[in-house]
């Protein structure tokens, strides 16, 4: 009789046992995922001591502020689709009166495959209506571009850009830019550079940039090597830029002269940048 007690009570205890193992085994359910939103965005701004396109000051080789902001939708790991636009001051002669401001306008698709980045996309310069003996129309104008870019490593990025206009400044001028890039980051320092060269043609009767100049425009070389530092959303850069246009070839240009026929909006300068840039992730 006490035998069978004893398996009894071994039995009983097995299944509790059981029944405890099972229920251990259910567990509490696991919470769900976050819901991570596909929109980001970003706005900054900052201030130059020189605004400098290719090589030619926007700015009389003076101080200009700018502000900027973009915003993405991410469609999946690989593709971003994005909008944006910037505004910055800007004196395009000295000569006589200039668009006060210009603004940017560009959007494009991004995509991503491992260490490889390729962007394309339009942008559209547009400026403060003025038509004065300088430029006979406003001089809004577009490009298209495709900028590539490769992770070498956790530290160094080359890249390679192309950019096409039908009508460079709206002269009537085609233009085709190409660079090539490179940077290299170490902790919150990086430098960079860029070498490239932009192509331009001939301005046509209608939108020539002034009454007395439908020569070629000049296909000049470009470059520019810098530094920067970047403390949470700010960001210092010393830049040294210069080109092999000529102040009479950057006159062709430009139109803003020192001295007849020649321009000072072309030519070495050491440029020193504070930008900021705040993005959805930095909020939270």
């Amino acid at each position: 009789m006490s035998s069978k007690i004893l398996l009894s009570a071994f039995a009983a205890l097995a299944a509790v046992t059981s029944a405890s193992a099972a229920d251990l085994g259910k567990g509490k359910k696991a919470p769900p995922a976050p819901v991570v939103s596909p929109w980001e965005w970003t706005v900054g701004g900052g201030a130059t001591t020189n605004y400098i396109f290719r090589g030619i000051s926007q700015s009389d080789n003076k101080p200009s502020v700018n502000a900027n902001a973009e915003i993405r939708y991410v469609i999946n790991d690989n593709y971003t689709v994005y909008l944006g636009g910037a505004g910055s001051s800007v004196k395009l002669t000295n000569q006589d009166t200039s668009p006060s401001t210009e603004w940017d306008v560009m959007g494009g698709l991004r995509t991503t495959y491992g260490a490889f980045t390729v962007d394309i996309g339009a942008v559209g310069y547009l400026y403060s209506k003025t038509v004065n003996s300088i430029f006979l129309t406003t001089p809004n104008w577009v490009e298209v571009y495709a900028k590539t870019s490769y992770a070498v490593n956790d530290s160094f990025t080359v890249g390679l850009n192309g950019f096409f206009t039908p009508s460079y400044l709206d002269s009537g001028s085609s233009g085709q830019y190409v660079a090539g890039t490179a940077a290299y980051k170490f902790g919150d320092f990086a430098l960079s550079g860029e070498f490239g060269r932009q192509f331009l043609g001939r301005p046509d009767a209608t939108h020539k940039l002034n009454a007395g100049n439908t020569i070629s425009l000049p296909d000049y070389n470009y470059w520019n090597a810098g530094a920067s530092y970047s403390y949470k959303i700010a960001t210092l850069d010393l830049r040294y830029h210069d080109s092999d246009l000529s102040k009479t070839k950057c006159y062709y240009i430009t139109n803003t002269t020192g001295v007849a026929n020649q321009s000072k909006y072309c030519g070495a300068a050491f440029v020193a940048t504070l930008s900021f840039a705040l993005t959805n992730k930095d909020v939270k």
